[in-house]
């Protein structure tokens, strides 16, 4: 009876220590968030990446989740295939949030050098073979907008449409999650913007982000991230 109680107590034991030592070594999600200037913002006091880790710590997860800004202002498709090896693939993350397309549709009247749709997708499916085949799970997000005015009278409605069904159609053809901001932030200023303003909304100038626009990008990532 002695030796019953004995191997019994041991038993426990190294299940406890089984049970300790898998809490501690419990995997870290490394998330990598790939963009432009919003990206970039996105670390700020009030940025969505700031905001998205504030709520996995309300939710009492945060310990399970990694979150590192790589947005680089002005950046376009071929900017992030270019510094793809130094700023995420040599970091192994898990997931990558991709979220590029205003600069490849705006510098193309402002600057004159935006992107071409054919070499969008292009440089597009080369990053997402090369994460693909680290086997990272992605998440692909459409640009949201560059003029917030809700009539599709902005000056590059036209081309952003464009470009976020391009996105659409990778996401389904290579089995990527999707984050469609085009119609989210679409719906939400034919809600919230009466008088068809042209920024003030979501964004502080037509494109980056204001805290409503941050706290909006935030939840619905969130709800792919963690949700999903």
């Amino acid at each position: 009876m002695a030796n019953m109680k004995y191997i019994l107590r041991n038993t426990f034991v190294i299940a406890l220590l089984i049970f300790s030592t898998s809490m501690f070594m419990q995997k870290t999600t490394h998330i990598i968030f790939f963009g432009d200037s919003i990206t970039q913002a996105g670390v700020q006091p009030n940025g969505y990446i700031t905001k998205i880790g504030e709520a996995l710590t309300k939710k009492g997860i945060a310990a399970e989740y990694n979150l590192t800004g790589a947005g680089i202002g002005g950046n376009k498709i071929y900017d992030l295939y270019l510094r793809m090896e130094d700023d995420v693939l040599s970091k192994n993350p898990d997931v990558v949030v991709i979220w590029v397309g205003v600069n490849d549709v705006w510098h193309k009247s402002s600057f004159g050098t935006g992107t071409d749709p054919d070499k969008f997708e292009k440089f597009y499916i080369a990053i997402i073979n090369k994460l693909q085949a680290k086997k990272t799970r992605i998440i692909l997000c459409t640009p949201s907008t560059i003029g917030e005015k809700s009539d599709y009278t902005n000056q590059q409605d036209g081309d952003l449409n464009r470009y976020s069904q391009i996105i659409r159609d990778l996401a389904r053809n290579y089995h990527c999650d999707l984050v469609d901001f085009r119609t989210i932030f679409h719906l939400y200023e034919q809600q919230n913007n009466p008088s068809n303003k042209d920024r003030g909304i979501l964004t502080v100038d037509g494109v980056h982000l204001n805290d409503q626009g941050n706290q909006l990008v935030a939840d619905e990532m969130l709800k792919v991230i963690v949700e999903k």
